[in-house]
């Protein structure tokens, strides 16, 4: 049982970002292997599609953790 709130605490869907965002990290470091060991064209485009998704991807998720972390840093618990 909880008396008091700590610091440390985090909203709620915090973490389901940031493990949303490390999975999108490795996704995004399979593309850019396969695209290192791939040769035909069709798909060398597979895998350049893969690897922009990811990124935006990323970009997205980690713009959400900043504005998560930057709320809780002005308005903590």
């Amino acid at each position: 049982m909880k008396f008091f709130k700590t610091t440390q605490e985090q909203p709620d869907g915090y973490d389901a970002l940031v493990n949303n965002l490390h999975q999108t990290s490795t996704e995004l470091k399979n593309a850019y292997q396969n695209l290192e060991n791939v040769v035909d064209p069709d798909l060398i485009d597979c895998y350049i599609y893969q690897a922009k998704a990811a990124q935006m991807r990323y970009k997205f998720l980690l713009d959400c953790v900043k504005k998560i972390e930057g709320s809780y840093t002005k308005n903590p618990l």
